[in-house]
Order: structure tokens, then C-alpha cells, then sequence
């Protein structure tokens, strides 16, 4: 009876072991798992670029379509190009979908951190390269190449360049790239030229490897803005002319920011003259100036309401914060922001501030400062950011209230001497 027992119980982990196996090989298996967008193009094409929007599988097409490469011996000398090497290691390398992650462990290439480098037991040799430093493509040969996120490179173009002097060897030099689009000059030439092969796709393409919270939140807060078109759905989103800030401007300026002990800190709030469902919002900016002259806008609380709403929303703001003042433009709200205050909270310090000259000309200064990386965004703010990149002064029938918010907040921290306004304190 014992040995009848041991040899089902044998019978059993064998069969665990064969199905772990089994489901093991099948994970491996990209052509089972792979969606068809995320198979080479056929023919011999030399540009494969995928737009791809963020969670679409860029960085698993890209670690897989190298792995086929090397797997039918298609390429011997592979060059990994992505910002930094750091991003080339973490990302295209040691990532959840990198290079070592796709491969079973029987043909997992050695790994050579301190060289930047992966051996495949074939001999095949694939070599990090960051576009900071692409002079480093000068010299070195390759018959293959994989780069990523090109959109970002600062300078994306010299950084190509270099790039295609150094495939040159093989029979059919390859080079897959995998972004998500900005309307760059390299990504707009690579576009126009009937040598590459596009795909395009969307995050939602791959929602079933997704967190189902990050869809919902997504969906909701950037589905319908210019940056879910861009970063969603991979539209490539050309700047207006005309417009005073672009996507990448403000793209670097949440890029640049670094957190920092802040000097002074405002509230600034552009206001509704009316309340109804025509009506514009309150615009109500948090934004602050680090000891080193750096602006930081911090958050933006704007919404559409009643005053007594907005007004309390600006006070909490006020405490939350520990803010110095509440800024407001009075120009069409006359005393308002005044009264209110002085009935709600008269604890508050308040500076009332009018308009003498036309919206156009109070923001071409702040944009200036943007264009000098001397504003920083802590954190992406989807509404404020698409009503900045949409105003085209002179064109724009819309009143812009987040901007004008923004406007008198910058204005106040930034080009304003101290005793410029009157303060009023409760």
C-alpha cells in the first residue's frame, strides 16, 4: 500500500513538473504570445519604428525581435542605443521585458554590467550606447540595432547620423526602434522616408497585462487631453504656431524639476466674473520660488463654481501650503477676492494685482523663463498644461484661466519687486 502511495504521489509531481515546463516553454514562446503588431514586418526591410503608446509592449518587441536576430544568426554585432546608459541597462537590459528577462535560462547571453555588454553563447555581441555620449558610435560596426525611446533624444538627430555610418556590415543591417512620439525633426524625417516600415498602437492594445487601476485613471484623466492622444494612442501632436509653450517645453520642465527648500510660495487666483454652465473656470495655481530663482509650479486647483467654493478652495490652499500670499487679479472681479477673504478668513495675506497690459504680453515673459529652463512643473497637470500649449495670443477666443493664473503667480515670484503691489494682511 506504501509503495502504491509513493508511486502516486510520484505520479503526481511528474505531472506538475511537465505541466510547469510546459507553461514555462509557452511563456518563452513569443509567437504564441505576441500580438500580430508586435511581429517583424515581413519582407527585407531595413527601419522597423514602432509609435507605440506607454504600456503597449515596446520594450518586450524590441528585446524579442533582437532575440530572433540572434537565434537565426541573422546579426553577430548588435548596438543597444537608448538616452543614457543607465536607462540602456535598466530598461533594454535588466527590465521586466529586457533582453535577459526574454531569454530561458539555457540561452540567457552573459550579462558584462562593467562592459555594457551581452554574449550570446553563439558569439553574437550587442553593446550599450547612450545618445549623450554618440560620438561613441564613431569606430564601431554593426549589422543590427535596437534603440529606444529616439523621441527623447536631445539630439536626435546627430545621434542617427552616427548611428547608420556604423551599420554597415552584413548582409541586411537592421535597426528597430521603439518610442512613443514627440514631434521631433528625426522622428518627423524617419516618417516621410518610404525605407521604414511604421507601426502604431495604443496602451489599451495591451490592457490585459495591465494593472486595470492604471487603465481606469488613465482613461479618466488623459484619454480625451493632447498628452493621452500623444502618450496613449501615439499621435504624433505638432505644435500649433504661434503658441507661446509646446508639449516639449513643458515636457522638459517636469523633467528639469528637483525638489527644493522653496523662498516664497503663492496662491494665485484668475476669477470667474459669473457662475453658470457657460461660465469659465476659476483658475487657482500653486506655485512657488526655490532659493536658487528656479519657479515651481506645484499644483493646480482650478474648477468651476460658485465664489464661496473657489475662494475656499484658495484658503485650504493657503494653510495647506503655508503660502506667504494669495494673489488675485482684480481687473474683473473688482473688490471681490477682497471681500471674500476678509469675511472667510481674515488671517490670509492678500495682493490684489491689475492687468495694464494685454494677456499676450504679460505671458511672453513667463514663457521666456520656461524656454530658459527657469520653471519647473513638480508633477503633471494635464488640464493646465493642454490650455498653455493651445493659446495662440491674438487667436484665441477662449479666456485662458489656468494660464492667467499661472501667469500672476510666476509674475509675482519671479519679475516682481517685492513692494511692487500692495499687501494687504488681515
Amino acid at each position: 500500500m506504501r509503495k502504491m502511495f509513493l508511486l502516486k504521489k510520484l505520479f503526481v509531481l511528474l505531472k506538475k513538473e511537465r505541466r510547469r515546463r510546459k507553461d514555462q516553454s509557452s511563456l518563452y514562446d513569443w509567437k504564441k504570445v505576441a500580438r500580430p503588431s508586435q511581429l517583424p514586418p515581413k519582407g527585407d526591410w531595413r527601419i522597423w519604428l514602432i509609435l507605440a503608446g506607454r504600456g503597449f509592449g515596446k520594450t518586450r518587441t524590441g528585446a524579442e525581435t533582437l532575440r530572433k536576430w540572434v537565434q537565426e544568426g541573422l546579426c553577430r554585432r548588435l548596438a543597444l542605443l537608448a538616452e543614457t546608459e543607465v536607462e540602456a541597462r535598466q530598461v533594454m537590459i535588466e527590465g521586466i521585458s529586457g533582453l535577459l528577462a526574454v531569454h530561458p535560462p539555457s540561452e540567457r547571453p552573459l550579462y558584462e554590467p562593467s562592459k555594457g555588454q551581452l554574449i550570446w553563447p553563439n558569439g553574437c555581441i550587442a553593446t550599450c550606447f547612450s545618445a549623450e555620449a554618440y560620438e561613441h558610435l564613431r569606430g564601431p560596426q554593426f549589422d543590427g540595432a535596437w534603440v529606444d525611446e529616439l523621441a527623447k533624444f536631445r539630439d536626435g538627430e546627430k545621434v542617427w547620423d552616427q548611428l547608420m555610418f556604423g551599420l554597415r556590415i552584413g548582409r541586411l543591417p537592421r535597426v528597430i526602434v521603439t518610442t512613443t512620439p514627440r514631434p521631433t525633426v528625426i522622428l518627423k524625417k524617419l516618417l516621410k522616408d518610404p525605407d521604414v516600415v511604421v507601426t502604431k498602437g495604443s496602451t489599451f492594445e495591451n490592457a490585459k497585462n495591465l494593472a486595470k487601476p492604471f487603465l481606469n485613471y488613465i482613461r479618466k484623466h488623459y484619454e480625451k487631453s493632447w498628452l493621452g492622444r500623444q502618450e496613449i494612442y501615439a499621435d504624433l501632436i505638432e505644435t500649433k504656431e504661434g503658441t507661446l509653450w509646446t508639449p516639449h517645453l513643458l515636457e522638459r520642465a517636469r523633467r528639469a524639476y528637483q525638489s527644493s527648500p522653496l523662498q516664497r510660495l503663492v496662491i494665485a487666483i484668475d476669477p470667474a466674473v459669473s457662475h453658470g454652465a457657460q461660465s469659465d473656470e476659476t483658475g487657482i495655481i500653486v506655485a512657488g520660488m526655490t532659493k536658487n530663482g528656479f519657479g515651481v509650479i506645484l499644483d493646480d486647483l482650478s474648477l468651476k463654481g460658485p465664489p464661496s467654493l473657489w475662494i475656499q478652495k484658495a484658503i485650504d490652499a493657503y494653510h495647506h501650503y503655508k503660502a506667504d500670499r494669495i494673489v488675485a487679479e482684480v481687473n474683473m472681479g473688482g473688490d471681490l477676492v477682497e471681500q471674500l477673504l476678509r469675511s472667510y478668513d481674515p488671517s490670509v495675506s492678500y495682493k490684489a494685482v491689475r492687468a495694464t497690459r494685454g494677456k499676450a504680453l504679460r505671458a511672453e515673459p513667463i514663457a521666456a523663463l520656461y524656454e530658459r529652463d527657469k520653471v519647473w512643473h513638480a508633477k503633471h497637470l494635464s488640464k493646465l498644461e493642454e490650455q498653455l500649449c493651445s493659446y495662440i495670443p491674438g487667436e484665441s477666443s477662449k479666456s485662458p484661466d489656468r494660464l492667467d493664473a499661472l501667469v500672476w503667480a510666476l509674475t509675482d515670484l519671479m519679475l516682481t519687486p517685492f513692494s511692487a503691489y500692495k499687501v494687504w494682511v488681515g
